[in-house]
This record gives structure tokens, C-alpha cells and sequence, in this order.
């Protein structure tokens, strides 16, 4: 009750604020207990590091290809809780984009006729249904087992569909995650760059920053007075091979689509996270190469301060 009733009292925190409820504990006596609301209110119900336990980097940066691709993908695993954080946190990684097809942390048995559609999917079985699931016509689709990390069926071009650097560099930084979160803890960064969700959410979010970070320079104005997206300008701006080929296929996909739609209708710009590294993206470039792309761990490291530089 004292608890219930401090925390009633206390007023509901900013982003990054933390507030302080008094409670009674039977033998502890009175207690302090302080919660902290995180800065970006995206990951308040996002859990990486269950998707970091049932998965090694390498699947997890197969999965995020295939959903950014917009493929079909199941996710198969004893418990509901495992099911539910992993398809929570895989669609968080795709941010500033949102996941515009069907999503089902856990799929009923009865409905597992839904894994047949031929229309994107991430959904999510218990183990349980997994021999009824292989007895389906299922069309292709990456079948992910969070048990045992293997593939129960994948398409076998899930490590080419990304571009091979920024794939690379992405590895590494998740790779050193822990080392990284350490190094970084008496640091004077951002209280969120010390946590295992910081630290993934600025990883993916460079990801996207290097690829497309520079789509606000081809936002224009029309006669009307409309913003219109010059999309093969954009495209063709980006000095990389490779990225140029990954954005040919992205940008076709709904996510891009609902993405920069979003962008052409705003009165104003975003101002969101994502847009925040961009603008910091934006001013590291010279002005003669404002469509280029600088070393993906560099950039990391510029803003986390912590991040070495790729050799």
C-alpha cells in the first residue's frame, strides 16, 4: 500500500527523467526505489537481450535482411515469452521503419494455416506445431528455430542481400557488444549508449543513417508547394556499388514507401532520433560529398565516442 501509493503521488517522468518511490518491505524496513524512464520511448517494452540469447549475430543480421526485404519469416520456439520478445525486438531493429505486412508474435495452432499466405509475414509458433507447420505448402520462407539457432528452412541468399561492408561492420559491432557497454560505462556518453539496448538501437540506426541518410536532400518542392521524393536522383547520388544495388530493392518495398510518404506529407521535419543522427550524419560531410558514405564503425564511434575505428 505505501508503495501503491507513493507511486500514485509521484508525477509521470520525462523521457530520460528517473523518479523516486518510497516503499515498506516486512524485515527490510523502508526503501528507495528509483525508475528511470529511457530516453527513447520506442525500447521501453523491447528486450534484445533475449534475441541476443536465443541467437548469434550472424542469424540475427540474416533475419533483419530478410525483413527488410520484406520476406516471410516464422519464428519457432517452446515458450510464449520467447516468442513474443524475439518478434518485438527484430521488428525494433528495423527502426525508423515500420514492419507494414502481418505480424503475429504467437500464432494460435488453430490459425497456423495463415504461415501458407503469400503476402509478407513474421509470426511467431510454439514448438509444438512444428510438424503440422512442415506438413504445410508454406511458400519460401525463412524458418527460424530460437531453440537451437538454426534455420529450419532458409533461402540459402540471406548472407548476400545486404551490402557487404556495412554487413561486416555491423557483425563487428555486435560482436564486441559486451566489450563495448564496458568500455563505455565510465564514459561521459549517453546513458543509453551503456545499455545492451542503447548500444544494438545505435548499431541498426547507423545502419540506415549510412544507407539512406541522406534521403532529406532530395525532398524538393514542386509548384504546388508539395515536398516530392526524387528517388532516382537519390539513388544514383550514393557512391557504393553495393548499396546502390541493396537501395534498388529496398526502395520498392512498403516500408520505404510508408517512410518517405510520411516525409513528403510533413509540414515539418521529423525530429525524431533517427532524424537527430542524420543531421549529425549530415554535418561530418564535406559539402562536396554529402552523398557519400563514411566507414560505418567511424561514424559509430563518433557518436558513442567509444567505437574504434574499422582497419
Amino acid at each position: 500500500y505505501p508503495f501503491m501509493r507513493s507511486l500514485m503521488e509521484s508525477p509521470f517522468p520525462a523521457p530520460g527523467k528517473t523518479i523516486k518511490v518510497k516503499t515498506f518491505l516486512p524485515g527490510a524496513g523502508n526503501e528507495v526505489i528509483e525508475l528511470r524512464r529511457p530516453m527513447d520511448s520506442r525500447l521501453e517494452h523491447v528486450d534484445f537481450e533475449c534475441l541476443f540469447k536465443c541467437l548469434s549475430v550472424r542469424q540475427i543480421i540474416r533475419i533483419f535482411a530478410s525483413l527488410l526485404l520484406e520476406r516471410r519469416v516464422i519464428f519457432v520456439a517452446d515458450k510464449l515469452s520467447t516468442l513474443s520478445s524475439c518478434s518485438h525486438a527484430v521488428v525494433a531493429l528495423l527502426y525508423p521503419f515500420s514492419w507494414q505486412h502481418t505480424f503475429i508474435p504467437v500464432l494460435p495452432s488453430s490459425m497456423i494455416d495463415i504461415v501458407c499466405c503469400p503476402t509478407p509475414f513474421l509470426v511467431g509458433l510454439l514448438s509444438s506445431s512444428l510438424p503440422k507447420l512442415k506438413e504445410l505448402p508454406v511458400e519460401e520462407a525463412l524458418m527460424v528455430n530460437l531453440g537451437s539457432d538454426r534455420f529450419i528452412r532458409q533461402m540459402d541468399d540471406e548472407d548476400t542481400l545486404l551490402p557487404r561492408k556495412l554487413q561486416a561492420a555491423l557483425e563487428q559491432a555486435l560482436e564486441r557488444k559486451n566489450e563495448l557497454i564496458n568500455q563505455d560505462s565510465d564514459s561521459d556518453s549517453d546513458d543509453e549508449c551503456n545499455t545492451l539496448n542503447g548500444l544494438v538501437s545505435e548499431v541498426f540506426i547507423r545502419f540506415f543513417v549510412e544507407t539512406i541518410g541522406h534521403y532529406s536532400l532530395f525532398l524538393t518542392q514542386n509548384e504546388k508547394g508539395e515536398r516530392v521524393f526524387q528517388r532516382e536522383a537519390f539513388r544514383k547520388s550514393v557512391a557504393s556499388k553495393s548499396i546502390r544495388r541493396f537501395l534498388e530493392v529496398f526502395m520498392e518495398s512498403q516500408m520505404f514507401a510508408g517512410f518517405i510518404q510520411d516525409r513528403e506529407l510533413r509540414k515539418c521535419r521529423a525530429k525524431g532520433l533517427f532524424e537527430q543522427r542524420v543531421e549529425q550524419y549530415l554535418e561530418e560531410l564535406p559539402d562536396t560529398e554529402q552523398s557519400g558514405v563514411n566507414k560505418f564503425l567511424r561514424g559509430l564511434g563518433n557518436k558513442m565516442k567509444f567505437l574504434h575505428k574499422k582497419n
